[in-house]
């Protein structure tokens, strides 16, 4: 027996195996200490022995506790897992050793499964008799109180009564009701100092008291905890030293493919069990799911599993599909170009699958499928059902169900990738503000939230962490600015003025300066609530209809509120045989009840009601509009922009503009082939602040041509003047979206600070310029495109064509149907004037009767093509145009 097994045989006869140091066992066997030293650190890089991280170091040997021959789950977890063999090892000793087990730190990426292994650690105990059934597990995540350390020390610890305002009775913490059991604590790095040190004094003493109270309680806890960052980081360190097992779990992509390919698999017949219906999964799809880069691990592979399966399991629901069954064409696009990796797998799926299956089947009957409980109550198949019923009761069609069950279903999974994009958005904050700004934004809010008893969104945090940086920067250059709103905000918001007082005193400490107490008023506004701002913000135009007949006006208000989603517009019906001084009192009477010093907007059809706006303007001394021969279409533009907030003036210029088609048509061609740039707005409270940090953030992360686009950061600190320059802007240029630290209520896309700053929606930033690059540049595609006409001219004449397609039809083509039907019409024209006949389209007789109106108005608007370029469009040609604009109706 050499020394190496000398020393391995006395540990195993050492009783109850509580570890040994390399001196004592150098004494027991008569052998230099360093000649130990070596072979124990030799057998445990061998996995046969464990250590401890503290002093002295100990060395033991797990298998000598009361362990049995038999297989245990985990070890049947460990041969689909053979990446974890270690972590699983690890796992055993430190739950085994003696004797309670020891506490230890997971580390690991985002999404690889540190929550579900330290469920395996409790799971373990218990089979292994260390841990009664009915010990409990705890998960506490330490994120969720990163800036309330008051708060968080309750939580764990407790509360003795009367120890603050709202502690009415005793509280129990976690630490007490973990007791006999494992306390799991995520993403542990998040602690505030105070945390720190309170758990620090239980792990070296196993001992705590409850906030506000003097007794000294204990507790029988194993304390797990999990971090995504680097051990060596300082906060971490202060851990290693009291956590003697540190745990080191994969990422995905270091993991066997084999592996990757079982967790699909149990991930899709899970979904298969919660549905209680077999799933069909195509060979490409598996192929996909295989390959792609999903790069936040194992928890983004199981959500984006989910999502695909909530999207058949829809699509079943309303009858587009007869079964649940996923194809690759309906992934998205992230998983379905890891089909373009798949060759770097063939010699895999050569091994494991066979080409000629066509599709996988998961259901509750599979071989080794593990049974879990019935399906969760809020889970998304629920979801899905409950919506479902909800909009067939409202006789809303299957195919306009289907668009909004799939919207539903991406907002439900975004869940998962909040998390995600918070560290993201953080690790981007950290790069544009540096860590002790950063830090100290953090104490900043800390005060804030505990003031407000309320936790910030993290678009407002972000915005706020973005405006105290250029605050600070503002103050050290000497720079004074002016609130103009300040009275006002005073009068509005005291309490929560107050709370910006405090926080502007806290920065003058941090930076020793004084601030103006201007400054006090920007910061007030980001803690206001949405709901609150609105409530004392704009006095909107009110929009009132009045038109011959029993119901004619009541119908049209009803149409465009229907619409537009809100009961604003309202309808005054006038009957022929009752008189107009009858009329005239009703106005009055609605006008009363909704007074409003923005004015009126009088939409009116003839005769003696055009002169009731003088008279109203008159007697209540307010602004008023008379618009005559009103139509449903006037309803509907009046009432959407008194809506968005504008002025009487802009309104009554915007509803005069429908009657002209020639204006209509220019409209689309300055919005089209305008050379001014197209605007990317970037909006904060002050426009040196968060608006041009963002600026910066897009200019280095969103790929755009400098000639056609401009970023502009701009000031909103009071809505409506806001509005009113966004309107300026728009009357020169397009806006394409607008970045905001809150929402602001305009008929333009937007994006809010945090989900820019966290990448959650680059790639639909992206998505809009790279779509409006294309329709800038669609007049020199068609011209490289057509051989036989004149490219510029056809481009005017088919934007002519859609201009007065869109008005006829009262809609407006999104950018991608933009695209699409210009350059079909392009290539339809070039190939009919070629001679070329028309491709015969499905169900041709069918379709046109359904959408008889689209055909007709299509029909009349091509009416200039046929006599221009001397082309026959055929019923075929029409149908195909029509699908086109028969979707987008359908939408509305």
């Amino acid at each position: 027996m050499n020394r190496k097994e000398l020393i391995y045989e006395k540990l195993l006869e050492l009783p109850d195996n509580n570890g040994i140091d390399a001196q004592n066992l150098a004494s027991i066997l008569n052998i230099s200490r360093s000649n130990v030293s070596h072979e124990l650190n030799t057998l445990c890089k061998e996995g046969k022995i464990y250590k401890t991280s503290g002093r002295p170091v100990l060395f033991f040997v797990s298998n000598t506790i009361n362990t049995t021959i038999n297989k245990t789950k985990l070890d049947e977890f460990v041969k689909n897992n053979i990446s974890l063999r270690q972590a699983v090892e690890q796992l055993k000793a430190a739950i085994l050793y003696p004797p309670k087990g020891m506490n230890c730190l997971i580390l690991g990426g985002t999404g690889v499964g540190k929550s579900m292994f330290a469920s395996l650690m409790h799971d373990y105990a218990i089979e292994m008799n260390i841990k009664s059934k009915d010990s409990p597990f705890i998960t506490f995540n330490c994120a969720d109180y990163t800036n309330n350390s008051q708060l968080l020390t309750s939580q764990l610890f407790g509360v003795k009564k009367g120890t603050y305002t709202g502690a009415d009775s005793d509280k129990v913490g976690l630490i007490e009701k973990s007791n006999g059991g494992i306390l799991f604590l995520d993403e542990v790095h998040r602690l505030p100092p105070e945390g720190q040190e309170a758990l620090f004094v239980f792990l070296d003493t196993g001992t705590f008291r409850r906030m506000g109270d003097d007794e000294l309680r204990k507790s029988d806890v194993l304390i797990i905890s999990a971090t995504t960052e680097n051990p060596n980081s300082s906060l971490l360190k202060t851990f290693t030293r009291r956590i003697p097992m540190c745990i080191t779990l994969p990422s995905l992509s270091e993991r066997t493919l084999e592996e990757r390919l079982y967790l699909i698999r149990s991930f899709f017949k899970y979904e298969s069990e919660k549905l209680n219906r077999v799933i069909h999964v195509s060979l490409n799809t598996m192929r996909a799911f295989l390959s792609y880069d999903c790069t936040n691990n194992i928890g983004q592979l199981k959500s984006d599993i989910q999502l695909v399966c909530a999207k058949a399991y829809s699509e079943l629901l309303t009858n587009i599909k007869t079964d649940v069954r996923i194809n690759s064409n309906s992934l998205p696009l992230y998983i379905k170009e890891g089909l373009y990796k798949e060759k770097e797998h063939r010699i895999l799926w050569n091994k494991l699958v066979s080409e000629e299956i066509e599709y996988f089947k998961f259901s509750t009957n599979d071989e080794n499928n593990q049974q879990h409980s019935d399906r969760e109550n809020d889970s998304i198949y629920d979801i899905i059902e409950q919506k479902l019923d909800k909009l067939k009761y409202k006789g809303i069609p299957d195919i306009d169900i289907e668009n909004i069950l799939e919207k539903d279903i991406t907002k439900y999974f975004e869940k998962y990738i909040t998390g995600v994009s918070e560290e993201i958005n953080r690790k981007n904050l950290l790069n544009i503000l540096g860590e002790d700004i950063l830090d100290f934004v953090d104490k900043v809010v800390y005060q804030i939230v505990t003031s407000l008893k309320r936790n910030l969104n993290n678009n407002v945090y972000t915005a706020l962490a973005l405006h105290i940086n250029t605050l600070i920067t503002r103050v050290y250059n000497n720079k004074t600015i002016v609130n103009p709103q300040l009275n006002k905000i005073k009068t509005l918001y005291p309490a929560e003025y107050a709370i910006a007082l405090h926080a502007k005193d806290q920065i003058e400490n941090h930076i020793h300066h004084e601030i103006p107490e201007d400054e006090a008023g920007y910061l007030t506004l980001f803690l206001v609530d949405d709901d609150k701002y609105s409530q004392k913000g704009i006095d909107k135009v009110n929009v009132i209809l009045i038109a011959h007949g029993k119901s004619t006006a009541t119908s049209m208000a009803d149409v465009a509120n229907d619409l537009l989603g809100e009961k604003f517009a309202i309808g005054i019906n006038s009957p022929i045989e009752v008189k107009p001084s009858v009329v005239l009192e009703n106005l009055r009477t609605i006008v009363r009840k909704n007074f409003t010093t923005s004015g009126y907007i009088l939409l009116v059809d003839m005769g003696s009601l055009t002169t009731f706006g003088e008279i109203i303007e008159s007697e209540f001394k307010v602004p008023v509009k008379v618009f005559p021969l009103v139509s449903t279409l006037h309803v509907i533009e009046a009432t959407r922009k008194a809506l968005l907030g504008l002025s009487i003036d802009d309104i009554y210029d915007d509803v005069s503009s429908i009657n002209s088609y020639v204006y209509v048509n220019n409209k689309l061609q300055e919005s089209v082939t305008d050379k001014n740039k197209i605007v990317i707005i970037t909006a904060c409270l002050t426009g040196e602040g968060g608006s041009l940090a963002l600026k910066s953030f897009l200019k280095n992360n969103l790929k755009y041509d400098k000639e056609l686009f401009e970023i502009i950061p701009l000031n909103c600190l009071d809505k409506k003047y806001f509005k009113e320059q966004l309107i300026k802007i728009q009357k020169k240029k397009e806006i394409l979206f607008i970045i905001t630290s809150f929402p602001i209520d305009v008929d333009i896309k937007q994006y809010n600070m945090y989900d820019v700053l966290s990448m959650k929606v680059m790639d639909k930033l992206q998505e809009c310029v790279d779509t409006k690059s294309v329709i800038l540049k669609m007049s020199s595609i068609i011209k490289e495109n057509i051989d036989n006409i004149d490219g510029n001219e056809l481009y005017e004449d088919i934007s002519q064509f859609i201009s007065h397609t869109e008005s006829k039809l009262k809609i407006k083509l999104e950018d991608d149907t933009l695209i699409g039907i210009t350059l079909h019409l392009a290539f339809a024209i070039s190939r009919l004037k070629k001679g070329n006949i028309s491709i015969e389209y499905p169900g041709k007789t069918e379709f046109i009767q359904e959408n008889i109106i689209i055909y007709n108005i299509i029909k009349e608007n091509l009416i200039f093509i046929y006599n221009k370029y001397f082309i026959d469009v055929d019923d075929n040609e029409i149908c195909y145009i029509m699908n086109f604009f028969s979707h987008r109706n359908s939408q509305n």
